[in-house]
């Protein structure tokens, strides 16, 4: 198993060799669908997963894999934010926090070093589409997120709790199972839902093309969908699954958690979406610009993806 900072970094890892290395790999949704359209992916054939029936039905048919003809369902959740009520005690319910914060906030914010997210929950911040084609929309974005940059501390996805149960950041984006487990730790800890939305996510078990061990990877990906298998996953990562049945092995507190439970005040999850080739070249263009360290409290650091949520 290897790990990297981030879809786009595995995508790229993948493509510059690492077909016939790996048989499987655990993109998010909307990688499914680029790593599909570059045609990375094998397909499942009808009857080879004995335990495909199990999908529940609102993962059954996702538009990034229709059919489910690369990809099974693994966990899914949220990308927000988290803030400590200990050092912040204002409305937090709002990306202001990250991209137009307090005084007070000021270099103790951290991000994740994920462009997807960081990209998407800025185009929610300022109330633009995620695939913007307009000029002045992508200038606009591209001086707001240059602007805010001074405020953050870190770009970090691998450490996202750490900082937050330690103290050295007031408030950082994270998923929201890890803000369940810093919460845990930290009891002043509390998930925003911000009222301008928030990203949603749901991360996957993909079959690669050329892989080694097709047929355990199939195996592996059948044992995925047993509900107690999956069960114990969400358990440990406190997030949801996509697979029927799983109730009874569930912890009752996931139903529960402050971090899965939106309130009536929040805005809409939305999923990442897929860009043109051209639109992305300049969503590219500015996260390289926001990535250039201009500032020098913000430091880069290579989080994981399966660790980033998982661990």
């Amino acid at each position: 198993m290897d790990t990297y900072d981030s879809n786009e970094a595995m995508l790229a890892s993948l493509k510059a060799g690492g077909m016939g290395t790996y048989d499987v790999a655990v993109p998010g949704d909307y990688m499914v669908a680029i790593m599909a359209g570059e045609g990375l992916l094998d397909t499942i054939a009808d009857g080879e997963l004995s335990n495909k029936g199990n999908i529940a039905p609102e993962w059954a048919d996702p538009s990034f894999d229709p059919g489910r003809t690369h990809s099974i369902p693994y966990q899914w959740g949220s990308t927000s934010f988290a803030v400590d009520t200990a050092a912040y005690d204002g409305d937090i319910n709002t990306t202001d926090l990250l991209f137009n914060p307090p005084a007070e906030l000021a270099g103790k914010i951290n991000m994740l070093d994920s462009q997807g997210e960081v990209m998407a929950l800025a185009s929610l911040h300022m109330g633009i589409p995620q695939c913007s084609s307009d000029r002045a929309q992508l200038s606009a974005l591209n001086d707001m997120l240059q602007g805010a940059k001074a405020n953050w501390a870190s770009f970090n996805s691998d450490t996202a709790r750490e900082v937050l149960v330690s103290g050295d950041a007031s408030v950082g984006m994270i998923y929201d199972g890890f803000s369940a487990k810093a919460r845990a730790e930290r009891d002043t800890i509390k998930y925003a839902f911000p009222t301008q939305g928030y990203v949603v996510w749901m991360d996957n078990v993909v079959l690669l093309n050329d892989a080694p061990n097709r047929e355990n990877a199939v195996k592996f990906m059948d044992f995925l969908l047993e509900p107690e298998n999956i069960s114990a996953v969400s358990n440990y990562a406190r997030y949801g699954l996509g697979v029927s049945g799983a109730e009874e092995f569930l912890d009752p507190a996931l139903a529960t958690l402050p971090e899965a439970n939106p309130p009536a005040t929040a805005g809409a999850g939305a999923f990442i979406e897929v860009c043109d080739q051209e639109t992305q070249a300049v969503y590219d263009q500015i996260w390289t610009n926001l990535k250039k360290l201009t500032h020098s409290r913000v430091q880069s650091r290579r989080p994981l993806v399966w660790g980033r949520r998982f661990s």
